[in-house]
């Protein structure tokens, strides 16, 4: 797949935080990249540096609604999705809709194209587990009708169409299980802990802590989790595959750490913690590792450094 030159890959959702990433991974090796976003959560400031790369094509398009693309398609990675607690609370309706509909349009091209597919699944799809760390045989504990059940069950039901199409049509397809994943180009005001507690200490603010923070988080730095992806889309294997970092620590001990690393004296704060947000988050990447011989490498500190270096600079410019 890699040595290439004329493989083309399509990444919906290719503005976004992971999406850009996988554009730039997939341009490294070679192959010519066509990315599709609405914009939505996305920004063209993840893929301005492609400007002008005569193997990077931009197309804004809703992935829910039927996707014509003229010509070669070797592969399809579908990444588009809100994919924060902000987003899926604020667009619950389109957030189901990608997962079903925008789904179902992008195995429909790959089945077209004869091309293979791989889904952006998520650790979410485990609920607030019962079984810990989380094993990819792990069914879950999801509340179907709660607020984040438009995130959790669109997931699901995305794993589930994506099997059907396995199954039914003989699409090459696979499925990998995104855990918690930080680095450059995470939107500041999205509601998760890095991009809020990194811009909280940037600005000397207080850091904010739901519930006492004694939840546990573990945290992948995104150049190891596209690695880990990339791998699974060249294997043969259809199931779901857990990508991220086992490394498990509390959320209070994550913002304590990010508060030094910042040089920040404000002190931690704390409000409610929001409905059904889970107590635990752990990946078992024994799969990953047996199957793809993937297991991340950077460091939680050198992936700090990287990430709040690329947050001080959208302070210096006022963005943040």
């Amino acid at each position: 797949m890699s040595e290439n030159k004329d493989f083309v890959s399509v990444v919906t959702g290719g503005a976004g935080f992971l999406g850009s990433h996988l554009c730039d991974y997939l341009l490294a090796q070679g192959q010519r990249v066509i990315c599709l976003d609405n914009l939505l959560t996305g920004n063209l400031a993840n893929i301005e540096h492609l400007a002008g790369n005569e193997r990077f094509k931009f197309i804004k398009q809703d992935v829910t609604e039927y996707i014509y693309l003229p010509g070669q398609v070797d592969f399809v990675y579908h990444f588009a999705s809100p994919a924060s607690p902000i987003d899926y609370l604020e667009l619950p309706i389109q957030t189901l809709k990608v997962g079903a509909l925008g789904t179902h349009k992008a195995l429909g091209l790959a089945k077209t194209k004869q091309a293979g597919f791989l889904l952006a699944s998520t650790s979410e799809t485990y609920g607030d587990p019962l079984v810990h760390p989380q094993p990819e045989s792990y069914w879950g504990n999801v509340n179907p009708i709660g607020p984040r059940g438009v995130y959790d069950e669109a997931k699901r039901f995305a794993e589930a169409m994506t099997m059907a199409y396995h199954r039914y049509h003989g699409v090459n397809t696979h499925i990998v299980r995104i855990f918690n994943t930080y680095g450059p180009r995470m939107r500041p005001r999205d509601g998760r802990v890095v991009p809020a507690f990194i811009s909280e200490a940037l600005k000397n603010e207080p850091l904010t802590v739901f519930g006492d923070g004694s939840q546990t988080r573990s945290f992948c730095y995104v150049a190891d989790l596209i690695a880990g992806i990339f791998r699974l889309a060249q294997s043969d294997y259809h199931e779901p595959v857990n990508i991220g970092n086992p490394q498990e620590m509390t959320v209070r001990t994550f913002a304590e750490k990010i508060r030094a690393l910042c040089g920040s004296t404000a002190p931690i704060v704390s409000k409610p913690l929001p409905v059904d947000d889970p107590k635990v988050r752990q990946p078992n990447i024994a799969l990953a590792r047996k199957l793809l011989g993937w297991e991340p490498k950077v460091s939680l500190d050198e992936g700090l450094t990287a990430t709040i270096a690329y947050f001080r600079g959208l302070l210096a410019r006022g963005a943040l």
